[in-house]
């Protein structure tokens, strides 16, 4: 992912036209009387949000599952966007819980390079525990690692005989990366390849988070770099070839929860936990396969997985 400096003051006063755009016309943290329709909840309801990529809604609809099979009730609002938006949804109270990446989170809270030392999910998350603002907390994080990658095509990999990430300092400025348009403005970004690896492409094209528009550039050409997430199955189908990141731009990114404090107990923090100890890299992996491959729901997909590790 899978751990990711801000947009700056013009993205966050246009996060309403944003939003709607990432929810296919639909607002998701629009807000409403009815619940179903995804508006305002009372004080013991907690609202569930997520990213605008399919891992992100797939792990908060299991999230979503593992607290109602606990008598916990759910709201969901799913599919809001990038960091920068469902961040300052969680800041703002329109959403109270979400999935969420260690090292990604600790880099987006220090706006730039870890620590040294700092790149093992342990000292990544004791890190990222001292940068998350009042009011925010963590829970027990998971096995379960997705980081992203600069990921090329096995020709792309010949051609220019590329085995890692600094491998590209030599021939970026001949090629064309594709991945989400924050990726330009991050540290774990465009920002952060040429301060660590001195690699500056010779064109950016914003594309998706890992998605099937940057999966397509890199099949058809148009992009030779992709940023895609490590447990996205269209690197095996594809043939495609993750770059090693010998000095750690992207850092450990061990799934966990985030919650806002006032919305945490002992029965959501012992469901979660529950899941995250059952949560690994491999059997996301499989089940996330299932929603991008075979196009199930999320919701059949997390209630497989809840149902097949005793969690519901």
């Amino acid at each position: 992912m899978n751990r990711r400096n801000l947009l700056g003051l013009a993205l966050v006063g246009s996060l309403t036209a944003t939003l709607a755009a990432c929810g296919g016309g639909d607002d998701p943290l629009a807000t409403d009387n009815t619940p179903a329709a995804g508006g305002s909840a009372d004080a013991a309801t907690i609202i569930v949000g997520s990213a605008n990529f399919p891992e992100s809604e797939l792990l908060a609809e299991m999230y979503s599952q593992v607290l109602e099979a606990k008598g916990v009730t759910v709201q969901r609002k799913f599919n809001i966007g990038a960091r920068e938006l469902y961040l300052k949804a969680l800041d703002d109270g329109s959403i109270d819980l979400l999935p969420e990446y260690n090292g990604a989170l600790l880099a987006y809270y220090l706006k730039g390079d870890a620590p040294q030392g700092v790149s093992s999910p342990e000292t990544v998350l004791d890190a990222l525990k001292k940068e998350i603002p009042s009011g925010l907390e963590v829970l027990d994080q998971s096995a379960a690692e997705d980081k992203d990658s600069l990921s090329v095509t096995s020709e792309t990999k010949s051609k220019y005989n590329l085995t890692s990430i600094a491998d590209l300092a030599p021939v970026a400025k001949d090629l064309t990366i594709g991945a989400g348009p924050e990726f330009q403005e991050r540290y774990q970004g465009l920002k952060g390849l040429k301060e660590l690896y001195d690699v500056e492409f010779g064109t950016f094209k914003p594309l998706d988070v890992g998605g099937p528009l940057t999966v397509a550039g890199l099949k058809d050409g148009s992009i030779q770099v992709g940023n895609i997430f490590t447990t996205d199955s269209s690197i095996e189908t594809n043939g495609f070839v993750v770059l090693q990141d010998p000095k750690n731009l992207f850092l450990a990114q061990n799934i966990l929860p985030l919650i806002r404090s006032s919305k945490n107990n002992s029965t959501v923090t012992e469901a979660l936990n529950a899941f995250s100890a059952k949560l690994t890299t491999e059997n996301l992996t499989q089940y996330l396969a299932q929603v991008q491959v075979d196009k199930k729901t999320s919701a059949a997909v997390a209630k497989d997985f809840l149902s097949a590790n005793g969690l519901v």
